[in-house]
């Protein structure tokens, strides 16, 4: 299948600012697009890729004062698999998870293990450990908070998401990888597309998504604390220990959002098979 992604995006700059953009897609879903992905800017900028220490691709740019306008929009494959699903897959002993996995092992800005790690063994010890422990984590953080975006708070960590028992996709994530760590199954948070692919249409307008990834049995496997069933079309943007490492901007410096439109759609027979041609400045 074929998904058309993208997004149009406005910053008002009320002077010259540096600013982090992680805006593209992961470099481990490359390989599957099917059009140019270039994100292009409204005004004539400076603009430079790098990877940063979790592999997700960045953009370093300075903005002139002023309206800047970012879009992008792009047709990727997909499987039009759900996600994995793997009821046996164990719980990797800490004594043999590789080096690099560790981090997702520690508590993070957002994932404040240490105020939630009493709470967590006195609910999910009992729980078999590996996959069932993980989905018992998963439901129990789909229950305990409501979704809402009037409940978007750009500055809540886990144990506040647990005790307001509100959020957005974010807070279900980052409760859900808090709990992990702390029974010592390492998790990771991702942000990205996920369409209305196979589901309801959800009649709020679309926006970027977050979910996590948790290692069992030497791979990882994808979570969604928020819809808490196997989903199809997730295009993975960045992965990193919690929303903080993900940021779709990092402003050094004022720069207020204007505008903020996320398209993610299924090409079907009957839609425009090749997309739209964007006049801005690549």
């Amino acid at each position: 299948m074929q998904i058309r992604v993208g997004y149009d995006i406005a910053f008002q700059c009320h002077q010259e600012t540096p600013m982090i953009l992680m805006l593209s897609i992961h470099p481990s879903r490359a390989k599957d697009l099917q059009s140019p992905h270039r994100i292009a800017f409204s005004s004539d900028v400076q603009a430079r890729d790098y990877l940063d220490m979790f592999g997700n691709t960045c953009t370093r740019v300075i903005f002139p004062p002023g309206l800047i306008e970012i879009r992008n929009e792009f047709l990727i494959s997909d499987s039009g698999m759900p996600d994995a699903v793997a009821p046996g897959a164990r719980q990797t002993p800490i004594a043999k998870l590789p080096d690099d996995v560790f981090v997702y092992l520690l508590g993070s800005r957002y994932c404040d293990t240490q105020k939630l790690s009493e709470l967590a063994w006195s609910m999910f010890a009992g729980v078999p450990a590996g996959w069932q422990r993980v989905q018992a984590i998963c439901d129990y953080a789909h229950e305990r908070i409501t979704f809402g975006y009037h409940h978007a708070r750009n500055d809540r960590t886990a144990s506040e998401g647990h005790e307001e028992r509100v959020g957005v996709c974010r807070d279900f994530a980052h409760l859900a990888v808090t709990l992990c760590r702390c029974m010592n199954i390492p998790a990771r948070y991702c942000t990205g597309y996920l369409g209305d692919i196979g589901v309801p249409i959800d009649p709020a307008p679309m926006d970027f998504s977050a979910w996590f990834e948790v290692y069992l049995e030497g791979r990882w496997y994808t979570f969604d604390a928020r819809h808490n069933h196997p989903r199809i079309g997730r295009i993975v943007m960045a992965r990193g220990r919690d929303a903080a490492d993900v940021a779709i901007s990092t402003s050094f410096g004022p720069a207020p959002l204007e505008r903020f439109t996320v398209i993610t759609d299924e090409v079907t027979a009957d839609a425009a098979p090749a997309v739209a041609p964007i006049s801005m400045v690549a």
